[in-house]
């Protein structure tokens, strides 16, 4: 199946968040009616139970159920696609992390995740003698990351993570399952039933606990957890970059990403996609303006917002070409790889015209596939119109690699969500807590020595400079410094409800601080730590609340968090 039916089979299952959304009771009796009946026959709910639920499987989902389960806990955890992994696998996007990474700023499991990816190079890829010998090998010598790798690696190896749990019974993994109706009794969530995208089926999942660890917080609406998109208003977060007016539908763009690799003297051009009129010509509505046309090798430099050409030329594997590049042929034996193979998520196949939140079936079908028409209309402008060095245009040697992301069109299984509705929490990560000019205010320190706020209640840490992209709302990029964090367990509390836990973009942050704690390694430590949370919940019989509230309580589970091998501060000096 498609990614494209993926998409649009999602799409039927979401609504709005303005409709009422049915209760299970509500969902039962409805399949009773006439038009019910016509439809073709399913097979009755069935119920499951664990000790906690994780809604999406992505790398936060992941990381919530390693640690729920190394604790002894039974955890059933859905995912939409039929790749685990999130960022990691069906996003194709390779890790966006601090610069200390190898050595400091991840938690002990995603270092083991990492090194697990060059393992599995070393064992099953025939590497150099040079590459063999590197400790820190980059498979793809990309310039974005210490790290990258192909997506399919990646899902070997968290596959490999969770295998004695899932051999063990402790971790089921529900493949193509989305959620589609939640029941309530109070501030808590009592089942979350999901539909199987390849048959229609549902399942009633129960818990202690539940998890959203969703690209885009669909269990909010769903189980009514109160929220937040978009740009706060200033008057609300008192952060000097807010608006001064809330913009909730003002989210950052997303991309369908896709691989390509460059075969010299080859014809790979794909046929020229349905809108490629429009986004040849497109000129992104955005204030301060862009650098031009979006199909062009000049962008704005997210920094100063100056035009920008980081240049391009496949035949040598620089520029954009090597920014996210997975496969450096050069790191394996001849004949291993016919050419270098890079993951595209640029600035220019940004969607920025659409967001996929609180929007109509209709319209996030819609959005997706003009966004995969921007994707293939860049590869397209890439082969055919693109400058070269030489004066002449196009690289027809660029080749689609749809087996590298797993689907028949080429793009990526799941766009690459960066902003998501956002938990009203009891703890709100503001710019005041981690940019660093705000914290120099608010501290009168010099930049050499302010910090970001110290959370008492910390169960990880995060480093990554503000980094938002152009916006839906028509922002350009939004792009600034931000000092070594802390993910406060406050961030990670509903301010209602009592046993559903946030473990993805969907915690406590603003439409600036979401910039930070966005990345892989930080969404990583919160699942993480949100999966240390349910299983210390479960073996203490107390809600997640009264782990913050009881100093007694805090203590015992960020000891828990420091033994599992999840540091809670950074290192001074």
């Amino acid at each position: 199946m498609s990614s494209r039916r993926t998409f649009l089979q999602r799409a039927s299952l979401l609504l709005p968040a303005s409709l009422a959304l049915p209760s299970l009771a509500s969902a039962a009796a409805a399949a009773s009616t006439p038009a019910a009946a016509a439809s073709p026959r399913r097979i009755p709910a069935q119920e499951l139970a664990a000790d906690v639920v994780i809604i999406g499987g992505g790398t936060g989902g992941c990381a919530a159920a390693l640690a729920a389960a190394r604790h002894g806990r039974r955890v059933i955890m859905t995912e939409e696609t039929d790749w685990i992994g999130g960022q990691l696998t069906s996003q194709a996007v390779p890790p966006d992390e601090n610069p200390l990474i190898e050595t400091v700023g991840g938690t002990r499991s995603y270092l083991t995740f990492r090194q697990k990816v060059r393992d599995y190079y070393a064992r099953n890829f025939p590497l150099t003698d040079a590459a063999r010998a590197n400790k820190l090998l980059n498979p793809g010598n990309g310039s974005v990351s210490k790290l990258c790798h192909e997506p399919r690696v990646a899902l070997a190896v968290l596959e490999e993570m969770l295998a004695p749990y899932v051999a063990g019974q402790r971790v089921r993994i529900l493949l193509r399952h989305v959620p589609t109706a939640a029941t309530t009794n109070g501030d808590r969530v009592e089942a979350v039933q999901v539909r199987n995208l390849e048959t229609g089926n549902t399942l009633v999942l129960r818990a202690p606990v539940f998890v959203d660890a969703t690209e885009l917080g669909d269990l909010l609406p769903l189980t009514r957890t109160e929220y937040v998109t978009g740009a706060e208003a200033q008057r609300d977060t008192g952060e000097p970059r807010a608006k001064p007016e809330a913009q909730p539908l003002n989210h950052q763009s997303f991309t369908c990403c896709f691989a390509m690799d460059y075969l010299a003297g080859e014809d790979h051009t794909i046929e020229r996609p349905r809108e490629y009129a429009f986004w040849r010509d497109h000129v992104p509505p955005l204030h301060p303006p862009w650098s031009g046309k979006l199909l062009s090798l000049f962008y704005s430099q997210p920094k100063t917002l100056k035009p920008f050409n980081m240049g391009f030329d496949p035949a040598k594997g620089t520029g954009l070409f090597k920014y996210r590049r997975i496969i450096d042929r050069t790191n394996f034996a001849p004949g291993t790889y016919a050419g270098d193979i890079t993951l595209v998520n640029w600035p220019q196949n940004d969607y920025m015209l659409g967001n996929l939140v609180d929007v109509s079936a209709e319209e996030f079908a819609r959005h997706v596939d003009r966004a995969k028409q921007l994707s293939l209309s860049w590869l397209y402008w890439l082969q055919t119109e693109c400058p070269r060095p030489d004066g002449g245009t196009g690289w027809k040697g660029l080749r689609l690699r749809p087996d590298i992301v797993g689907t028949e069109d080429g793009l990526a299984k799941y766009p690459y969500i960066r902003e998501s509705r956002r938990i009203k929490a009891e703890l709100t990560i503001t710019e005041q807590h981690v940019g660093t000019e705000a914290r120099m205010k608010v501290t009168g320190k010099a930049a050499n020595e302010v910090t970001a706020a110290d959370f008492a209640d910390s169960v990880g840490i995060g480093r990554y400079n503000i980094d938002l992209h152009p916006s839906s709302g028509g922002d350009n990029y939004i792009d600034f410094a931000a000092l070594p964090f802390q993910i406060p367990l406050g961030s990670l509390l509903p301010q209602r409800m009592e046993n559903l836990l946030p473990a993805s973009k969907n915690i406590g942050t603003t439409h600036l601080t979401n910039g930070c704690y966005r990345l892989h390694p930080v969404e990583w430590n919160i699942g993480e730590s949100v999966g240390e949370l349910a299983a210390f919940c479960a073996a203490k019989q107390q809600p997640p609340r009264a782990v913050r509230k009881n100093a007694t309580l805090l203590a015992d589970f960020q000891r828990q968090l420091v033994a599992s091998g999840i540091p809670l501060a950074w290192p001074k000096g």
